[in-house]
């Protein structure tokens, strides 16, 4: 899946089309350009999950926890650099929460994800376009995400109209 976004609430509107078809324990796997949008995805998510307090980037906290009508945590792995500091970050308890986890730079990690995750990556568009352009690509590894690759769709129908060409 390839579409494009031409503002940040139009990123926000992406993320909160996929809430509802979220499910405790999934997890979302963010990557991107720095300032792409990865937080600016999360406050939307959170927003639609109920979460009423101010979601910021958890860059120099590393995890932050939100309740709304399912427990979202939020990580940015971007400074970790060893694998001894993913198990002090206590990823692996954090999966078995029954909360959405949103793990911003999660390349970083992804040996330590489950086999059933979304991968969205945001880059910037390309120069000479719009700032506020962001494109967007949607993986859906495993078969959790692989069985509501049609509903994904349909969420996301309202982005398409602006398509990405193929690479």
């Amino acid at each position: 899946m390839r579409f494009r976004t031409t503002s940040a609430d139009g990123t926000r509107a992406v993320a909160a089309a996929l809430a509802p078809l979220l499910r405790p324990g999934d997890v979302l796997l963010l990557s991107g350009d720095l300032g792409a949008g990865k937080t600016v995805f999360t406050q939307g998510l959170a927003a639609a999950l109920g979460v009423v307090e101010p979601v910021t980037s958890p860059t120099f906290t590393l995890a932050q926890s939100y309740q709304g009508r399912m427990r979202l945590h939020h990580l940015d792995v971007y400074r970790l650099d060893n694998l001894g500091e993913v198990l002090d970050l206590d990823l692996p308890e954090l999966l078995d929460d029954d909360a959405v986890v949103c793990v911003e730079w999660g390349e970083v990690v992804i040996g330590e994800l489950p086999r059933d995750f979304l991968r969205v990556r945001i880059r910037l568009a390309d120069p000479g376009e719009s700032p506020d352009i962001r494109i967007f690509e949607a993986d859906l590894i495993g078969p959790s995400w692989h069985d509501r690759a049609d509903s994904l769709a349909a969420a996301w129908h309202f982005a398409d109209s602006f398509p990405v060409p193929p690479c």
